[in-house]
């Protein structure tokens, strides 16, 4: 593929996730409070999103490994179809059983920043191949970035159910945004669509480019011809998997315990309403998109593996401070602060895990990792939503805040070699 149709495709995914992220920061907002208003408890809403963890997890360990075999576009058209009939279903309907669907295939309200769900790996994966290796930590710091504004432009727009609440009263005005959420998947499979590049073809080129010239390569028969990496570097690469994968299920332990229920955590704490909840993730989110560029940034001058590292160890103290604070301002000012350390690596960190292997096992390892993330994270809102029914604000954070202390620690032994290694090739 020239260089043209790889940026146009680098291009395409962006401009998707910046629409998916719209949608995606009305749900974060709004989608705890439409089944609040809806009379179920912290309980029922937290076993909800776990399941949604639970069903996102198995999906990411199917399409991952598959999207290797035969491309990456279908599954991202899937997941925007997907989305945009959860989101209808959403608005339209009232039915516990319906709506419990809805949310447990796609996730609505978990708060993805943005990514393509369960899809996640494959939408990583695709734009990877597009990317030189040496420019990928600050290209995946501007994609995740983009999510994280548009993410900020939609949690304001979720406070806009006050503007015709007299109209539709309850857990009605919630409707009209839900349909527009279905009206943006619709936006991103068209943009998908339009982007060049996607199947197997593209996939094997961007394999050919990336072998080193001085790799030992070993033929084996195979019916495609294809070359395979000697089994030593695949041993490499299996033991860096799995370190990834084992320091991603602390990590998101210590997200599902937080991030699903923030919401439901803010009206519950301060009594705040979607219109202040939206505004206070809305700021997160535009700090944390800033963050995001600055961490890009920060891995290019310093390493991918220290700039992470150091950032998020200032998010957890943070993290620990946040549910003892007096008033909802002075809780918005540090969750905003500890998003914007702790998530704005999120990038750098996507980027270390397309780097593991060349891209005839991305899928697979992107995969590998993200269903081990959303495996634990499934866990933390239904614990974390029996705890605030209990009366309990505070052990979710501290929780969260111990796990990812030890996820960070184990992050930085495993992977300094990382950066000792790109400073050695520049």
């Amino acid at each position: 593929m020239k260089v043209e149709s790889r940026n146009r495709a680098v291009a395409c995914l962006q401009a998707a996730r910046a629409l998916r992220s719209v949608g995606q920061g009305v749900a974060i907002v709004d989608m705890a409070l439409l089944l609040k208003a809806l009379g179920w408890r912290a309980t029922a809403i937290g076993g909800v999103l776990s399941a949604a963890g639970v069903v996102g997890a198995a999906l990411i360990l199917l399409c991952g490994p598959l999207s290797d075999r035969i491309g990456r576009k279908p599954f991202l058209l899937a997941y925007e179809c997907m989305t945009c009939a959860a989101a209808l279903a959403v608005a339209l309907s009232r039915n516990p059983a319906l709506l419990t669907a809805a949310i447990v295939l796609t996730g609505l309200g978990r708060g993805q920043n943005g990514a393509a769900g369960p899809f996640t790996p494959v939408e990583q994966a695709w734009m990877a191949e597009n990317v030189p290796r040496d420019r990928r930590s600050r290209v995946f710091s501007a994609n995740t970035a983009i999510g994280f504004f548009g993410v900020a432009a939609g949690c304001l727009l979720a406070g806009l159910d006050h503007v015709w609440r007299n109209a539709l009263p309850g857990a009605l005005a919630f409707r009209p945004l839900f349909c527009g959420i279905a009206g943006l998947s619709l936006a991103c499979a068209f943009i998908v669509w339009l982007a060049p590049g996607g199947g197997m073809a593209g996939q094997r080129r961007a394999a050919l480019r990336e072998q080193a010239p001085s790799s030992r390569q070993v033929e084996r028969p195979a019916s495609d011809g294809m070359r395979f990496r000697p089994d030593p570097q695949r041993k490499a690469e299996n033991r860096n998997i799995a370190r990834l994968a084992f320091v991603n299920v602390l990590n998101g332990l210590g997200v599902g315990f937080v991030g699903p229920m923030m919401s439901y955590w803010f009206a519950t704490k301060f009594g705040a309403t979607s219109g202040e909840i939206g505004g206070t993730l809305a700021a997160s989110f535009a700090v944390t998109g800033i963050a995001a560029l600055v961490s890009g940034y920060l891995s290019a001058r310093f390493g991918m593996v220290r700039a992470v590292v150091w950032l998020r160890l200032a998010g957890v103290g943070l993290m620990c401070a946040l549910p003892f604070m007096p008033t909802f301002a002075l809780a918005s000012v540090l969750y905003a602060a500890r998003s914007a350390l702790s998530r704005g690596t999120q990038g750098a960190r996507s980027a270390l895990g397309a780097s593991l292997t060349g891209d005839d096992r991305r899928g697979f390892s992107l995969s590998m990792n993200s269903f081990f993330t959303r495996a634990a994270s499934a866990v933390g809102p239904t614990i974390s939503g029996w705890l605030l029914d209990e009366g309990s604000l505070a052990l979710p954070f501290v929780f969260a805040a111990g796990l990812q202390l030890v996820s960070t620690v184990l992050y930085g032994v495993f992977f300094r070699g990382y950066d000792v290694e790109l400073e050695r090739r520049a």
